[in-house]
């Protein structure tokens, strides 16, 4: 097939996906979303962002990783549940610890009666192994370690799960989920799995890096808003708060800000954006390419392909995600 009819028909496919992401009545995505929600502030905004947007995703439960920042898992899953609880959905959605270490540390190991991140493990396996209609979504917003070792320790889950990564400064080098695990990477790319992977591309607009929630936003617009709950939850900076919107406001009065105006990259709720609206980000399947050192090495004849996301609609992803959490508010 030649560049140009293959040009048109992941144009086809993915207005087509665009279609069934914006019908109400299309089916609902199987979602679970793995996370180092302890990391920065983008973990814990796109955790709400797919549990409020009820009318798209069935999120199946949460398992947390450690990458470099934010503790080990004990940390990542606190901070998790602080959301969880913030969003009203503790404790019926399930939740678990998974790595602390690395891929290729923890893998001679995953045969035995218990290793690192054994939790998260088998729970990804046994939710791909639910009998469904429908893939089960692997939505990881950190290193890569959990999803590769439930496919190693189970590859019969391959055709069942479809993968969206957010991580890579592809076709640069480096980014914090990429170096955090290198080594599961290649692995999960070798495999025969729906992979598709959202760029960041710091200081570069065409990745999530370019997707900017911006400080004096949040201040504004985020106040008293989502889903009030009962008990006040202590937050990661102290204080106790009874919404998802007051505890927002806390964690970026405490997070170092970027720029003038100042802000933040929205990087982990822009997957969340392009998963519920493909037309948020563009989409280009290519070859996988190989890992080289911290770089990428383009693969032009590999026959496993992956999409690519980029160029994302920044305004557009804020807009719904405000929305989202004001339609989760009460009157």
């Amino acid at each position: 097939m030649n560049r140009i009819k293959s040009s048109i028909l992941i144009t086809l496919f993915w207005a087509a996906m665009i279609s069934v992401a914006s019908a109400d009545d299309g089916p609902k995505i199987r979602l679970l979303i793995d996370s180092d929600a302890n990391n920065e502030t983008d973990d814990q905004h796109a955790i709400a962002y797919a549990l409020l947007s009820q009318d798209r995703f069935d999120v199946e439960g949460i398992t947390v990783n450690k990458t470099h920042n934010g503790g080990d898992v004990d940390e990542q899953m606190a901070e998790a549940v602080r959301v969880v609880k913030l969003c009203g959905f503790y404790p019926q959605l399930p939740m678990f610890k998974g790595a602390n270490g690395r891929f290729a540390e923890i893998l001679p190991h995953i045969h035995e009666a218990s290793y690192d991140g054994k939790e998260a493990v088998d729970f990804i396996i046994a939710q791909a192994k639910k009998p469904s209609d429908r893939k089960l979504v692997l939505l990881p917003i950190g290193k890569l370690t959990n999803i590769a070792l439930a496919l190693a320790k189970d590859p019969s889950i391959i055709p069942n799960v479809r993968i969206v990564w957010l991580g890579s400064n592809y076709p640069q080098a480096g980014e914090y989920n990429m170096t955090a695990d290198l080594n599961c990477i290649d692995y999960v790319l070798s495999l025969p799995v729906d992979f598709e992977m959202v760029t960041v591309r710091y200081n570069d607009p065409s990745g999530s890096w370019g997707v900017k929630a911006f400080q004096q936003d949040i201040f504004d617009k985020m106040p008293g808003k989502g889903p009030k709950v009962d008990l006040k939850i202590e937050g990661r900076h102290g204080g106790s708060f009874g919404n998802f919107g007051d505890y927002s406001v806390s964690l970026y009065q405490h997070a170092p800000q970027h720029g003038d105006p100042p802000f933040r990259s929205f990087f982990d709720a822009t997957a969340v954006a392009v998963l519920k609206n493909p037309g948020l980000g563009k989409a280009v399947e290519i070859p996988r390419p190989a890992l080289h050192n911290r770089g990428w090495l383009d693969r032009p004849k590999n026959p496993l392909k992956m999409v690519l996301w980029e160029n994302f609609d920044s305004a557009a992803i804020m807009t719904d995600f405000f929305k989202v959490i004001d339609a989760a508010t009460p009157e």
